[in-house]
């Protein structure tokens, strides 16, 4: 499939997802959005595509968020600049995919591209790569989710520092912050991030779901709230799967398993 401002491929069980404006640091706009929601629906949909890698383009950014010369321009044209139902870059908000996805962070992350990394579940920095929610510094607010997912994955006072300065850090600070999971030279970025990919292709991926599932559904319940809901739903999905039969039986025959999602 051919896009405009992205590149999708597949490769055997990977999806990897490519902002391709590097002209613009891989901002993005309403065309991009419309490109991004239709490619990660197909993600989600096909049954051999295990985990996804997004990454920018370039050597500058990774992405640099909502593209403001687009946003000034449909202001300026009396165009609605404001969508509440809006899935900024597809996978920020009401995308509901339990799929695994690793952001490859190649650069600079501001705003929108920062609030795509946190929608990820591991994020993977070159050493140059730089986070931030500037937003506020432009007469804007983080509304695709970056506000309650950095609170939520950061200590809070740390948070609020980055939020209400709307400052930049770097890959190695967000590494000790905690929402950076590792940090590489430029160089071997895509290679940690395809690393990252073979290790959880590793597991069955019908498990890894269902893992990713509980601990988002999970988040704010008591622990026992939240064990009763996987008993109520998940674990029998477990239970009846092919691949709780094929685990344990590659286990036994010391074999790698031979996993089919089901």
């Amino acid at each position: 499939m051919s896009y405009d401002h992205v590149i999708y491929e597949k490769r055997g069980h990977v999806a990897q997802v490519t902002l391709n404006r590097p002209e613009r640091m891989n901002a993005l706009d309403r065309h991009s959005h419309g490109e991004l929601i239709e490619i990660f629906d197909d993600f989600a949909r096909d049954d051999d595509a295990w985990v996804a890698i997004v990454t920018g383009a370039g050597e500058r950014a990774f992405c640099a968020g909502n593209d403001l010369k687009a946003t000034a321009q449909a202001s300026a044209d009396g165009e609605q600049r404001v969508d509440s139902s809006s899935r900024f870059a597809a996978i920020t908000r009401a995308y509901d995919c339990p799929k695994p996805l690793i952001a490859a962070v190649n650069g600079v992350a501001a705003g929108g591209g920062f609030e795509i990394a946190l929608a990820c579940d591991i994020v993977v920095a070159a050493d140059g790569a730089r986070f931030g929610l500037p937003e506020p510094r432009v007469g804007l607010i983080a509304g695709a989710g970056g506000i309650h997912r950095l609170s939520r994955q950061i200590p809070l006072k740390q948070a609020m520092g980055m939020l209400l300065t709307g400052r930049l850090v770097s890959a190695d600070e967000g590494y000790r912050l905690g929402f950076v999971n590792e940090v590489v030279p430029a160089a071997e970025l895509m290679a940690a991030a395809q690393r990252w990919a073979s290790e959880i292709l590793e597991c069955s991926p019908l498990l890894v779901q269902l893992t990713k599932e509980a601990a988002q559904d999970g988040f704010g319940r008591p622990v026992d709230e939240a064990i009763a809901r996987d008993w109520q739903d998940r674990i029998p999905r477990l239970l009846a799967s092919r691949d709780y039969v094929e685990g344990p039986k590659a286990f036994s025959e010391r074999r790698k398993p031979v996993w089919t999602g089901s």
